[in-house]
């Protein structure tokens, strides 16, 4: 059974002491990023499953905020090269409870700083996380002056009691009024973000929360739909070890699951990735830079980015990757002390991580993986008969197809991206 897992994957630091700054991270030869990431840490309430960066927000601390991240972004825009950005993505944490002038000011810097002409033009896409409280028509109107041409909508449930079981704070009804607060702005894109195994949820449950989320008007084109994960350190796994709540069994959840992608089937979203569905080709581009590995750049406390470049000695691809300081006191300090972000975890470039990082993330995709592609870089690596190896193994089991020169999950497979990606992996050395 496939569980929630973040975008990013995790890692430790390797190599030398990281570089004190993102520009200096940034290796020789690396190609222009055509993305980027912006984390908003405020939150009106520190949900008990979440283990990203965020704290309860007083709005002491939105200006100075700002203003620190305004100065970071000045000194990444030059690793975009000018080139135009094709996503920008701000996540949290809630950006929707930064207030409407620190918008005002943020999104100017953005414009200025850098090239959005592909997301004006409506080639690229601008993407905000927002909270259903904390959608407003002040806000929604300025952000789509702002370009901003997507929201993505934290609905996680339509039922209290499964709200209150995830401690989340907002009532079912406010998600269509926040859709229409965004339709009426003009941002026409909006997205829906589900949770499901949820401790005490049953298949109907799972049911009614899709068909009120299809139900709803104006309707919505993307749907995320996450299998509750119990992440270490947070109250929710301590909950789950002390006993306090009893997690979905694993056979339960797999057919939460295929409930979820035949019900969303039915009603003509494309499931182009584990958890994620799109109608009429909506798909995330953002996201999708993320699950294809490309390059972005990342700002805010506890940002994570991503650049792409050669290894000079074969020739391949290896990607470099850092994550700025979860900690918004040190970041800001920092920050404004010498215009960049501390890092905390850094790794070089790496051709054998990067081919890891391809399986890893690409068997979570409809689109597969470029299984040519990947054998030529195995075979500089000397492992591509391992693979080709491990490869078949998850075709005989059913988890993977090989069509059109590409490793694809079946339907079947998208309930075990996880051990298909932990079994192709393990075989690049």
């Amino acid at each position: 059974m496939t569980r929630h897992t973040n975008l990013i994957p995790r890692w430790t630091v390797a190599g030398d002491a990281p570089p004190r700054a993102a520009r200096d991270a940034c290796p020789p030869g690396a190609a222009p990023a055509r993305s980027l990431y912006i984390h908003v840490p405020f939150c009106a309430h520190k949900c008990h499953y979440c283990d990203f960066y965020s704290f309860v927000d007083t709005r002491d601390q939105q200006r100075a905020f700002t203003r620190a991240l305004i100065r970071e972004l000045r000194g990444l825009a030059p690793l975009a090269d000018g080139r135009g950005l094709e996503s920008v993505f701000i996540g949290g944490g809630t950006p929707s409870l930064l207030g409407v002038e620190h918008w005002r000011t943020l999104l100017a810097a953005l414009r200025d700083l850098f090239d959005l002409a592909p997301i004006a033009a409506g080639a690229g896409e601008f993407t905000v996380e927002c909270n259903p409280e904390s959608v407003t028509a002040e806000l929604m109107e300025t952000l789509a002056a702002g370009h901003v041409n997507r929201v993505s909508l934290g609905a996680q449930s339509f039922d209290p009691g499964h709200l209150a079981t995830l401690e989340r704070r907002h009532d079912p009804g406010r998600v269509a009024t926040a859709l229409a607060t965004a339709r009426d702005a003009g941002i026409h894109h909006r997205s829906l973000d589900l949770i499901f195994a949820v401790p005490g949820q049953t298949l109907d449950d799972v049911r009614a929360d899709l068909e009120a989320a299809l139900a709803l008007d104006p309707a919505v084109d993307h749907l995320s739909a996450y299998c509750l994960t119990y992440e270490p350190n947070t109250p929710l796994a301590a909950r789950a070890t002390r006993g306090e709540i009893r997690p979905i069994d694993d056979d339960t959840a797999a057919a939460m699951q295929t409930l979820v992608r035949d019900t969303l089937a039915g009603a003509g979203f494309e499931q182009y990735e584990v958890s994620n569905y799109a109608l009429g080709g909506a798909r995330s581009r953002h996201n999708l830079a993320y699950w294809r590995t490309e390059g972005w750049l990342a700002a805010g406390p506890s940002a994570s980015a991503h650049v792409l470049t050669t290894d000079p000695a074969t020739g391949l691809p290896a990607g470099a990757r850092w994550k700025n300081m979860p900690s918004l006191r040190r970041w800001r300090a920092h920050v404004e002390a010498t215009g960049s972000a501390p890092i905390v975890d850094f790794e070089p470039p790496d051709p054998a991580r990067t081919l890891r990082e391809r399986l890893m993330m690409g068997v979570r995709l409809a689109e597969g993986v470029d299984a040519d592609r990947a054998l030529e870089h195995a075979d500089r690596l000397g492992c591509a008969e391992a693979l080709s190896g491990a490869a078949r193994r998850q075709r005989d089991l059913g988890l993977l197809d090989l069509e059109g020169g590409r490793w694809r999950p079946t339907a079947r497979g998208f309930l075990f991206a996880d051990a298909i990606a932990g079994a192709l992996m393990g075989a690049v050395e």
